[in-house]
């Protein structure tokens, strides 16, 4: 993760896009969307730690937001007429292909949020009808570990994917020799593309937090992280996210189950797992509200080539 893990948008300076009122009426509230969601992004990528889950969940919902709103821009009669203009028509081909990529991207992202919920919810009922002799424990914290490896493989992939939108972006080169009304519009659309880029890369952070190394013998990272002490202290919580935390208590588990005498706070761990369930659902529901505003972002641009 060490070559994805620099965010991109760095240190870009917030520019204000000044849509026309007579696009739209609802002209001022998108450029007020878009400039909150800028500010975000600076804050964001300023940071070079993953975000807490709070300001992704901010970021999602502001960014559908903002799709809800140029969703009504691109039903007027001039935008539509703006954009099939020769000049035009093939950025807006180009804008519809680059939202297979967003797609993708979310499409991997709720695919990994649907997945640790089920082992989240494997791992909570493990937990609650334990006994001695029950091995449902052990089985589900393996599972669930073996899931975040492979999942941190799909996370790097989808990373790179989006470092190439990225960079399709911002090298650009908006055209000059158009009405400044469209040039506008054009401009929305690009900031709209590395904007939603940019929350993805986030979430992306957020879920893969950093790789730990194994070794023959266990997690070695675990064992330097945390002490044998770690089971009972909630002090390391403050210092990673709600997905690291119950990694490292899951790795923590792993490598003492065949320790005899291991002690375990078993109470510390059904509250991590508990923690991170709630912020699953709400990230989940961010995101499928997210999705559905990017599969009608690209109906419109479809019936814009298809009127």
């Amino acid at each position: 993760m060490a070559g994805s893990s620099a965010t991109p948008c760095l240190h870009q300076p917030v520019r204000s896009i000044s849509l026309p009122s007579r696009l739209h009426p609802n002209s001022q509230k998108i450029e007020e969307q878009l400039s909150k969601l800028k500010t975000w992004k600076l804050s964001s990528t300023s940071m070079g730690i993953p975000l807490a889950r709070e300001t992704i969940q901010l970021g999602l919902t502001g960014l559908a937001e903002l799709y809800n709103s140029i969703k009504e821009l691109f039903h007027s009669p001039l935008t539509q007429n703006a954009l099939l203009q020769h000049e035009c028509r093939k950025l807006v081909e180009e804008t519809l292909d680059g939202s297979i990529g967003l797609l993708d991207a979310c499409g991997t992202a709720r695919d990994l949020l649907l997945n640790m919920k089920k082992h989240l919810q494997d791992l909570q009922s493990a937990f609650r009808r334990r006994s001695t002799t029950d091995s449902s424990i052990e089985t589900n914290v393996q599972a669930y570990i073996t899931f975040r490896k492979l999942a941190k493989k799909d996370i790097v992939k989808s990373i790179r994917a989006l470092k190439s939108m990225h960079t399709n972006a911002v090298a650009f080169n908006y055209l000059l020799n158009v009405d400044h009304h469209i040039l506008m519009v054009i401009k929305l659309l690009r900031e709209l593309s590395t904007l939603t880029i940019s929350i993805f890369w986030s979430l992306l952070m957020f879920l893969s937090v950093p790789v730990m190394k194994t070794k023959a013998n266990g997690w070695s990272l675990i064992s330097k992280l945390v002490p044998v002490t770690f089971a009972g202290s909630e002090r390391a919580q403050k210092v990673f996210n709600e997905v690291s935390n119950v990694d490292i208590a899951l790795c923590y588990l792993d490598g003492n189950f065949r320790k005899n005498g291991a002690k375990i706070d078993v109470q510390m761990v059904q509250r991590r797992l508990e923690t991170l369930d709630g912020v699953v659902d709400g990230l989940e529901g961010g995101l499928d509200c997210l999705f559905r505003c990017l599969i009608q972002h690209r109906v419109s641009l479809l019936n814009l080539l298809t009127p």
